[in-house]
């Protein structure tokens, strides 16, 4: 089993961010890395905002936030910021471009003793294994947003990980406070995504169709199921762009007459009026109440 202690984490977005600021929290000493110092300086005035979530659902005492800082440093020449690392997460953007080069950069000098993992979300690592220099210590680990609260850790193999990188990295993630997730095979979507996928697919269909309305389709799920929210609920949280997205995609491969349907009906209704879920306020449903909060939604 390696041990790790110095991580890195490439690109400081949003999912990059928690990934750091989580890891940091953990006690682990992270360098944030990134492609520039201005980039860098917005990563840096996350902290507070995060700070407070922490606060609020975990109950962070001011004592851990103050030691999460001092475990995080920011570095934007790539050769120092890897210089001691264990383990290298990549979070940069979800363009296969970027990632290759990123991975030909990185592996001219990172040490021979780092681990990378990737946290893409729609690529499988054997798209870039070759890339590495390393592939045997090479795997994906997958996080969901808010990774705090929604502490799924997902690692996944491509056929070339070894089983040392693979058993490290899922130890890794249950020291930083995820439920680690092993995943054999390579899946597109891991497991949360080939779940959540084909229902919110299918909610759309129902209701482009018009077979149902939106609360009756929601409603219908919770009651029978005892889930906390509906798809279309889900869909909100998403957010309705990336449900474009992968209708439109569906619909250019499959020219399924339902995905083409579902694709015009969420730029038309949603994203043409800026109705893109909780971050706009309004959805399928509007924020900060939604409709299925209210006690009589499931009467």
């Amino acid at each position: 089993m390696i041990t790790f202690k110095n991580v890195t984490v490439a690109g400081s977005g949003v999912l990059g961010y928690q990934i750091a600021f989580q890891t940091a929290f953990y006690g682990f000493n992270v360098t944030v890395y990134d492609i520039n110092d201005e980039v860098l300086e917005k990563a840096k005035a996350k902290f507070d905002i995060l700070a407070e979530s922490y606060k609020k659902d975990l109950k962070a005492t001011e004592e851990q936030l103050a030691a999460t800082k001092e475990n995080l440093q920011y570095n934007s020449n790539l050769a120092e910021a890897v210089q001691d690392a264990d383990l290298l997460i990549e979070a940069v953007p979800e363009n296969p471009q970027i990632k290759i080069g990123f991975y030909e950069q990185l592996a001219k000098v990172a040490p021979a003793k780092t681990v990378f993992a990737t946290n893409s979300s729609t690529m499988l690592p054997s798209q870039f294994a070759e890339y590495t220099g390393r592939p045997a210590q090479f795997v994906a680990l997958h996080f969901a947003n808010e990774i705090w609260k929604h502490n799924t850790g997902e690692v996944m193999k491509h056929p070339g990980t070894s089983d040392e990188t693979f058993n490290s990295v899922l130890e890794f993630a249950k020291q930083i406070g995820m439920v680690a997730l092993p995943i054999y095979k390579e899946q597109p979507g891991y497991i949360v995504n080939s779940l959540l996928v084909p229902l919110l697919s299918a909610a759309l269909d129902l209701y482009v169709n018009e077979v149902a309305d939106v609360e009756t389709i929601d409603k219908t799920w919770m009651v029978a199921t005892g889930a906390p929210v509906g798809p279309f609920g889900i869909l909100d949280v998403v957010g309705v762009t990336t449900a474009y997205n992968i209708n439109k995609m569906a619909a250019d491969k499959t020219q399924n007459p339902t995905k083409i349907k579902a694709a015009a009906m969420l730029k038309e209704n949603y994203i043409d009026k800026n109705k893109l879920g909780v971050a706009t306020g309004e959805g399928f449903y509007k924020y900060p109440n939604p409709a299925y909060w209210e006690k009589n939604f499931l009467k």
